[in-house]
C-alpha cells in the first residue's frame, strides 16, 4: 500500500492524536499504586566537628555509630563520612558513604542522599546544641545497600527511606534515623 505524502501526513497526525489522548487518559484520576514500608533498622552515627570544603560545601567523617534492627545489627566503621552541600534558603542535601560492619564480620556499604530543611528558629536551636527530633525538621533520606554477603545479600536488592529521629550538633554530635524497606 502505498500514501501521498498528504495522506501519509493525515494518518500520522491522526495517531499522535490517539497516542496523546490515550496517554493523558490513562494517567488521569490519580496514582494506581502505592507504597508501604517495613521497619529495617535504626542507624546512629556519631560525628566530627564539619570540615569546610568550599563556601557550600561541609564533610563530616562519621567515627562511629551503630545499626540495629530484626534482621542486621553492627557498628560503622571508617571510611564514613557525609557531604552536605548548602543551598539557598537553608536546605542541606545530604550524600552519605558508610561502611558497615555486621556482629558477624559481614561488611556492608550504605550510601544515601537526602534533604534537610528545618526552621530558623530550630536552626537556631541546632547551632547551639539542642537536640532537634523528627517533627522539627524536615530530614528524609533514600539509602541502599551493597553486599558480598550471602546471609545480608537481600539488602542489595532494597530500596529503603530513612527518617531523623534526633540530631545533635556540637560536643557528643550525633544523627538517628530510623530506615524502612519500600514495598
Amino acid at each position: 500500500m502505498s500514501m501521498s505524502n498528504s495522506s501519509l501526513r493525515v494518518y500520522l497526525a491522526s495517531f499522535m492524536v490517539l497516542v496523546v489522548t490515550t496517554t493523558y487518559s490513562a494517567n488521569a484520576g490519580g496514582p494506581t499504586t502505592s507504597l508501604q514500608t517495613e521497619y529495617l533498622m535504626t542507624l546512629y552515627a556519631t560525628l566530627d566537628p564539619p570540615q569546610i570544603a568550599d563556601g557550600n560545601l561541609l564533610v563530616v567523617n562519621v567515627p562511629s555509630g551503630w545499626v540495629e534492627g530484626a534482621r542486621i545489627k553492627g557498628k560503622i566503621v571508617s571510611p564514613s563520612a557525609d557531604w552536605l552541600r548548602i543551598l539557598p534558603g537553608g536546605v542541606l542535601r545530604i550524600d552519605v558513604r558508610a561502611m558497615i560492619q555486621t556482629e558477624d564480620g559481614e561488611m556492608i556499604f550504605v550510601s544515601y542522599n537526602g534533604a534537610r530543611f528545618c526552621p530558623n528558629e530550630t536552626q537556631e536551636r541546632f547551632v547551639k546544641g539542642d537536640v532537634l527530633k523528627a517533627d522539627e525538621c524536615y530530614f528524609l533520606t533514600a539509602p541502599t545497600f551493597q553486599t558480598k554477603s550471602a546471609k545480608y545479600g537481600w539488602l542489595n536488592a532494597i530500596q529503603a527511606i530513612g527518617k531523623m529521629i534526633e540530631q545533635r550538633r556540637g560536643e557528643q554530635s550525633y544523627v538517628k534515623y530510623d530506615i524502612f524497606a519500600l514495598k
